[in-house]
């Protein structure tokens, strides 16, 4: 499977991402290549390609939960995210912090707390057990996220309003398209294409939104750090081309192209 994609074939395609464009490997050999469905098919795991930033990027057939998630249940925090410490009955020690850039944060007393990777309710808990081992009797820690980095995704390619949109800790694939104002003229609904971060490697799954809204597919749970991406009709996707729409909806990330 990976020869036929090295050897992908007598094929110029120009994939637009909003009004960002991403252009496919050309060659002089007459074989076409593999489409994603037929990657999917033949294997769910075994499709991947170097990233230029490290890492890798990966095919699978269904994304599973970010890491220190709870299996899904939580959503880990991020550095630059704005939390607001309520500690019950004890209003000196509330503060309102922000995750810095090494994903800590400092309270009274107690000092620095890692903050980043950790979901809200273990927090919580490791604040509460800081607190009882030297200064208070049976604490009970709120943290209400005032701001979100972590909470944000990225819906690019053929969709009305491509964008970075902040989402809930329970949003979905249809919700994300539904933010982005549905799909343009040309946008697939066969050909939805999420990027999720797994560690050192980007795991990358096709969804069929037309398959889920009928009720024939489960409508998955989307994640802060998502990258949601649609490709138009008529085109066949190969493991670069996923690899080239990921890197035009980081850039853009990145340089605020998307901002809403």
């Amino acid at each position: 499977m990976k020869r036929d994609l090295m050897n992908c074939a007598a094929i110029t395609m120009v994939v637009m991402l909003g009004s960002l464009g991403v252009s496919a490997c050309t060659s002089t050999s007459p074989t076409a290549p593999a489409s994603i469905d037929a990657l999917q098919l033949t294997s769910s795991s075994s499709s991947s390609v170097p990233l230029s930033g490290g890492g890798a990027l990966q095919i699978v057939k269904d994304l599973p939960a970010p890491q220190n998630s709870q299996n899904g249940s939580g959503q880990p925090l991020s550095p630059n995210d704005v939390l607001e410490v309520d500690v019950f009955q004890v209003d000196n020690l509330n503060r309102t912090v922000q995750v810095d850039a090494s994903g800590q944060i400092s309270l009274p007393l107690i000092g620095t707390v890692t903050a980043a990777g950790k979901t809200v309710r273990q927090l919580e808990k490791e604040i509460e057990a800081a607190y009882s081992a030297n200064y208070l009797q049976s604490p009970d820690v709120t943290i209400f996220i005032k701001e979100s980095i972590g909470q944000r995704i990225t819906v690019d390619g053929e969709v009305n309003k491509a964008g970075i949109y902040p989402v809930s800790s329970n949003a979905s694939l249809i919700d994300a398209v539904a933010l982005a104002g549905g799909f343009n003229t040309i946008g697939d609904a066969g050909k939805v294409f999420v990027y999720r971060n797994i560690g050192q490697t980007t795991l990358v799954a096709n969804y069929n939104v037309e398959s889920i809204r009928a009720g024939r597919s489960r409508n998955p749970r989307i994640y802060g750090g998502d990258k949601v991406v649609v490709f138009p009709s008529k085109s066949k996707i190969a493991l670069n081309n996923l690899k080239d729409a990921l890197g035009v909806a980081s850039t853009a990330v990145r340089i605020g192209v998307l901002a809403p």
